[in-house]
C-alpha cells in the first residue's frame, strides 16, 4: 500500500431513505448520503434547471459593471476583453466576445503570451489597448491583484471593469467595478465560480436588465462548463448545475470549433473525464507554448476551413507540449536517481533547457511518482522560475512562506504554487525548504485515497456501475466514487503496453472482474497468482469490440491481512 486509505462514515439508515425517495439503489445513494445533502439538494444535485442558478445581481459591483456596460452599448464605443491564457481564459473571453458582439458592439480581445509576458495584466498591453481606440477594458479570469495596472489603466483615461475568481489582496483594484464572488463583503451565496463563471453570471445579469429571453446566455452554458471543469474548481452547488447543463450542450455540439476538437479526438462519449483529459490538455497546450489565440479563435470562427486548420493546430501543438513534456520528464527522473539521498524531504529540480508552460504538468507527475513534494525550475538569466506540487498534509504555499527571505515572487495555495527565485539563492532555498519539510515529520505524509464504501464483487452489476453516471460530472470535491474490495483472489495477472499497466482477473467468492492500473506496471512482481489482495478502485464499464465488461480501475492495491 503506497497511500493511506481513509474510509467515509456511511451513515446506512440515512442512504436507505436517500434510496426509498428516489429510486436508487443503495450503493448510489450512499455516495449521496456520504455528501451530507438534504432532499432538495439531492434534488438539484440530480437534475439541476436552469432555475437553480443564483441571482447574478447579488455578486460585489455587479449593477455598476452592467451600467457601464449597458451604456457602452448604447453609445457603441469600443470594448477590449483582458483575458488569460489557459482554457478558463480563454472560453471566459471567447463567451463575452460573442455576447457582446451579439448586442453589435465592437469587441477585440487581448491574451498574453505566457512565455513572454506571463500571467495577469501588464502596463504596455494596457497602452496597446488604449491606442486601438478603447474607451473600455473588461478583465474575465484575471484582474484582481492588477492595482498598479489598473491605476495606469485611469491614468490613460480608460475605464476598467474586473471580473475575476481568485483570491484578492487587502486593496481591490481602482476600478469602475470589481466582480469577484470572494471580495470579503460579497453577498453572494457561492464562492467557488470559475472566471467563466463569473463571466456567465455578467450575461446574465445584463440579460435580465435587458429584458433578453434567457436563452441568450444560456446557449454558451458548453463553453462555460469547458472552462469549469478545466479550471479544477470544485464541482458542487452552482458549478455542478453550470456543468451538468453545459454537458448537455458539449454533446449536442452547437459551437463548431468545439465539435471539430472532439471529433478529432475521436471520443465517442463525452462526460467530465473527457473534458478534463482530453479536451482540456489540447486548449491549454496552446497557452502553454505561447500560441493561445489559436484555440481563442477556434471557438470564434464559424469558417469550416478555419476551424479544421485551428484544430489541426491545437492537436500540434498537444503533441509538441507532449513531447516536450516527456523529455523534462525523463530529465527529472535521471537527476532524481542519480542523487536520490538529496530529496528525502521535497524534490527540487532546476536546468536551463525546460520549458515554462510544461513544468508543471511535470512537477504533477514527479510528485505522482515518488510520492513527495516537487518544485521543477527553469533557470534563464541568473533567475529560476517554476511551480510546484505538494501531497496531501503539506501545505506547500505554507512552506514557502517559511523560506521567503530567498525569494522574489511566489504565489498559488497547498497543492500547487509558482515560484521565482535567484539562482545564487537556490542551494539555500533547498536546504530550508527540506529543513522546513523535516520539521513537520513529511515521512508520514501520504497521498490519502477517500474511500466511499466497501463491497463486494457479487454486488457489481452494470446496471448498478451505468447508475453511478447520475452523480457525473466528476471532478474537484465530487471525486469518482473510490470502493474497497477486501480479500480477493488473484485469478491472472500481466502487464499490458509494454510493461506499463497492471491488468487483473480477481475472484471474490464465484464471481470474478477485471482489473485494471495503469501506470501500476511495476507491481506485477510484488503479486503472484492466488495471492489474496485489497484493492481500491473506480467502477466503470469497458467497452472493447462492441462487447462491455464490468472492470476495476485500481487506484491502490496491498496484500490482505
Amino acid at each position: 500500500m503506497s497511500k493511506r486509505w481513509q474510509f467515509v462514515q456511511n451513515d446506512v439508515k440515512r442512504a436507505k431513505e436517500i434510496a426509498d425517495k428516489f429510486s436508487i439503489s443503495m450503493i448510489t445513494a450512499q455516495i449521496i448520503a456520504n455528501k451530507g445533502l438534504n432532499d432538495e439538494q439531492i434534488g438539484i444535485f440530480l437534475e439541476p434547471t436552469r432555475n437553480d442558478f443564483y441571482d447574478p445581481f447579488l455578486l460585489p459591483d455587479m449593477e455598476k459593471a452592467i451600467s457601464r456596460i449597458i451604456e457602452a452599448i448604447d453609445k457603441k464605443e469600443k470594448i477590449v476583453i483582458f483575458g488569460d491564457y489557459d482554457v478558463d481564459g480563454i472560453t471566459s473571453t471567447t463567451v463575452l466576445k460573442k455576447f457582446l458582439e451579439e448586442r453589435g458592439m465592437e469587441v477585440g480581445y487581448r491574451i498574453p503570451n505566457r512565455l513572454k509576458e506571463g500571467y495577469g495584466l501588464n502596463s504596455p498591453a494596457i497602452k496597446e489597448i488604449v491606442d486601438s481606440g478603447a474607451t473600455l477594458m473588461i478583465t474575465v479570469d484575471c484582474g484582481i491583484s492588477g492595482i498598479d495596472e489598473v491605476e495606469y489603466a485611469n491614468s490613460l483615461k480608460i475605464d476598467t471593469i474586473v471580473t475575476d475568481h481568485h483570491e484578492p489582496l487587502e486593496i481591490l483594484p481602482k476600478a469602475i467595478a470589481v466582480v469577484d464572488p470572494k471580495i470579503a463583503d460579497s453577498k453572494y451565496p457561492f464562492r467557488e465560480l470559475a472566471g467563466v463563471g463569473v463571466v456567465f453570471k455578467l450575461i446574465q445579469a445584463i440579460s435580465i436588465k435587458l429584458n433578453l429571453d434567457a436563452k441568450e446566455y444560456l446557449k454558451y452554458l458548453d463553453l462555460v462548463a469547458l472552462g469549469t471543469i478545466s479550471d479544477i474548481v470544485p464541482l458542487v452547488d452552482e458549478n455542478r448545475v453550470i456543468t451538468k447543463l453545459g454537458l448537455k450542450l458539449i454533446v449536442a455540439q452547437k459551437n463548431l470549433g468545439l465539435k471539430c476538437l472532439i471529433e478529432s479526438c475521436g471520443f465517442k462519449k463525452i462526460n467530465s473525464g473527457v473534458v478534463s483529459y482530453g479536451i482540456a490538455p489540447r486548449v491549454n497546450a496552446c497557452g502553454r507554448m505561447g500560441a493561445a489565440e489559436n484555440a481563442l479563435n477556434l471557438f470564434l470562427t464559424d469558417d469550416f476551413e478555419k476551424i479544421q486548420e485551428l484544430t489541426n493546430r491545437l492537436n500540434e501543438y498537444n503533441v509538441k507540449r507532449q513531447t516536450t513534456e516527456k523529455q523534462i520528464l525523463e530529465n527529472a527522473i535521471e537527476q532524481i536517481e542519480q542523487n536520490k539521498d538529496e530529496y528525502k524531504n521535497i524534490i527540487i529540480l532546476s536546468n536551463t533547457g525546460w520549458h515554462h508552460g510544461v513544468i508543471g504538468i511535470v512537477s504533477s507527475k514527479i510528485t505522482d511518482m515518488y510520492l513527495k513534494p516537487s518544485i521543477l525550475l527553469c533557470e534563464e538569466d541568473g533567475m529560476c522560475k517554476g511551480s510546484g506540487r505538494s501531497v496531501s498534509g503539506l501545505d506547500l504555499h505554507e512552506a514557502l512562506v517559511n523560506v521567503s527571505k530567498h525569494l522574489e515572487k511566489y504565489g498559488g495555495h497547498a497543492m500547487a504554487v509558482g515560484v521565482c527565485l535567484k539562482k545564487e539563492n537556490l542551494e539555500a532555498f533547498r536546504h530550508d525548504m527540506n529543513d522546513y519539510i523535516e520539521s513537520l515529520n513529511i515521512q508520514e505524509i501520504k497521498p490519502v485515497l477517500n474511500i466511499d464504501m466497501e463491497i463486494s464483487a457479487k454486488e457489481l452489476t452494470p446496471q448498478i456501475i451505468k447508475e453511478l453516471e447520475k452523480l457525473e460530472p466528476f471532478g474537484e470535491a465530487n471525486e469518482t466514487p473510490l470502493f474497497l474490495l477486501r480479500n480477493v483472489k488473484i485469478e491472472s495477472i500481466r502487464t499490458v503496453t509494454d510493461g506499463k499497466h497492471l491488468k487483473l482477473r480477481i475472484q471474490d467468492e464465484n464471481a470474478l472482474i477485471d482489473a485494471i492500473g495503469f501506470n501500476l506496471g511495476d507491481l506485477a512482481g510484488f503479486y503472484k497468482l492466488g495471492d489474496k489482495v485489497d484493492v481500491v478502485g473506480n467502477l466503470e464499464i469497458n467497452a472493447f469490440n462492441g462487447f462491455e465488461n464490468m472492470q476495476i480501475n485500481i487506484k491502490d492495491i496491498s496484500k490482505s491481512l
